[in-house]
């Protein structure tokens, strides 16, 4: 865990986490937050020159735009200035580099995924006064701008191309596997506003799942253990931070985050299995008394 003081607080990117997970929605700066994600891997990173170069960034187009501007020329506007301008863009070449999930690194390398791409889209076009949303779409984040008549909702992984209708049905048919069709009502929930604690915790799925691919087992418990200080009755998260805590053969901690998984979700597919690892769990801990 990172022991470093974050920015001038003196306190370190943990401890500022547990804050950031205990603050209610409404005061949580998405920017920050998710900038103090990346504070876990870069020890000494500067969070407040971060955020004052996204008001930098921000504040350079808002000269440039007309005070009776519309939103969708502001639109326009700012998906111009992000994705030809400065030159954003999504790292397909290397889509599952945690750097991606990085926002310092997203904002320097300007190369990211959907969901911090759409970060810095959101915090960027509000600042311009874009009422502006992240969306958890299935298998791909997406951000949505509420206007006068509606919402249009964008893709800044695509370079802010607005979807339609027929076009969102169609990305859900590929991530279902050509599934059935989806209802009108059940594609407007899809479609609702995403919480800043939800968008944060699917940052962080996404390093949990990397870095438990590659085997980085402590990283991967990190992510995990932010995740469940966001949502902490996520029962699959104990399950699988349960997981990573076996394989570092941290018994008791396993059987610990096993338990918590059956009593928040006794009902679970898995139960059983959970359930047998339980068991044997509590023997090895007895004997280790």
């Amino acid at each position: 865990m990172a022991t470093e003081t974050y920015g001038n607080t003196g306190m370190t990117p943990d401890r500022r986490w547990q804050e950031i997970a205990s603050t209610p929605e409404e005061g949580i700066d998405l920017a920050e937050a998710a900038l103090t994600i990346a504070a876990e891997e870069y020890r000494d990173l500067d969070i407040p020159r971060y955020l004052a170069r996204i008001d930098e960034l921000a504040g350079a187009l808002r000269q440039r735009l007309r005070r009776d501007i519309s939103v969708t020329e502001t639109i326009i506007a700012l998906n111009h200035y992000l994705f030809d301008e400065l030159g954003f863009s999504g790292n397909a070449a290397d889509y599952y580099d945690p750097r991606n999930s990085y926002l310092n690194d997203v904002i320097e390398r300007r190369l990211g995924i959907p969901i911090t791409l759409s970060i810095v889209y959101i915090e960027i076009g509000q600042r311009l006064g874009l009422a502006l949303r992240g969306v958890s779409f299935p298998g791909h984040f997406l951000v949505r701008c509420t206007l006068r008549d509606g919402a249009v909702v964008l893709d800044p992984y695509a370079r802010g191309a607005s979807l339609g209708i027929d076009d969102l049905r169609e990305r859900l048919q590929v991530v279902r596997g050509g599934a059935g069709q989806m209802s009108d009502d059940e594609l407007r929930r899809m479609l609702a506003a995403a919480a800043k604690k939800e968008i944060l915790a699917r940052v962080l799925r996404n390093l949990k799942a990397i870095h438990w691919q590659k085997r980085e087992l402590e990283r991967a418990l990190s992510a995990a253990t932010r995740i469940i200080a966001l949502a902490p009755r996520a029962a699959e998260e104990y399950r699988d931070r349960g997981a990573m805590y076996l394989e570092l053969e941290c018994f008791r901690a396993a059987l610990s985050d096993y338990e918590q998984y059956l009593q928040l979700l006794p009902r679970a597919d898995d139960a059983e299995a959970v359930k047998e690892k339980v068991a044997e769990l509590q023997q090895l801990a007895a004997r280790l008394n």
